[in-house]
């Protein structure tokens, strides 16, 4: 019985472990990417990195998600914070689920790594842009990045909830 528990405890450390340190590792790279950019290219400018396919663009979107909502940074720095919360505090209660920890932790590294730009600066710095010609996708960074591939792999189990067990089960043990 005490060997059951410890195993349990055991696995739900490990699942602790993969968000947070998932989680850390996109703040990390995030913010990484961001200095760079800052050091080495003015605001606006363009960068073409495969043709006019795939450029870097130095933005800064002081609003939200597809810069909807212009100069509310502190707004949504707030609303950050309490969606941080409600991050971990439903990976507190997600269970062993590894799907749910890599999914949960995308989603808390990103919801980080664009507060931190909202507190320090202002605004979330923005560079990547796919796109032909003119038809464009909006700019994006490696934050952004993390937060969508959460929300479809959250999409994903919502529709097919057996996906996450799959997961589970290939991986465990």
């Amino acid at each position: 019985m005490a060997d059951e528990a410890a195993a349990r405890s055991a696995g739900r450390r490990a699942n602790w472990s993969v968000f947070v340190g998932l989680s850390g590792t996109i703040v990390v790279l995030d913010q990484l990417t961001k200095a760079w950019l800052q050091s080495n290219f003015a605001p606006g400018q363009v960068v073409e990195v495969l043709g006019n396919t795939v450029r870097l663009v130095f933005g800064q979107n002081s609003g939200a998600l597809f810069g909807l909502f212009r100069d509310q940074a502190p707004l949504f720095a707030l609303a950050s914070l309490g969606v941080v919360g409600l991050i971990v505090a439903y990976h507190g209660r997600a269970g062993r689920s590894l799907y749910l920890s890599i999914s949960l932790g995308l989603l808390l590294g990103g919801a980080i790594g664009n507060l931190i730009d909202r507190l320090r600066l202002g605004y979330v710095v923005d560079f990547v842009d796919v796109g032909i010609g003119t038809l464009r996708f909006y700019t994006f960074n490696l934050a952004d990045a993390a937060i969508s591939t959460a929300i479809a792999l959250l999409l994903a189990v919502a529709i097919v909830p057996s996906l996450a067990r799959i997961v589970d089960a290939r991986f465990d043990g």
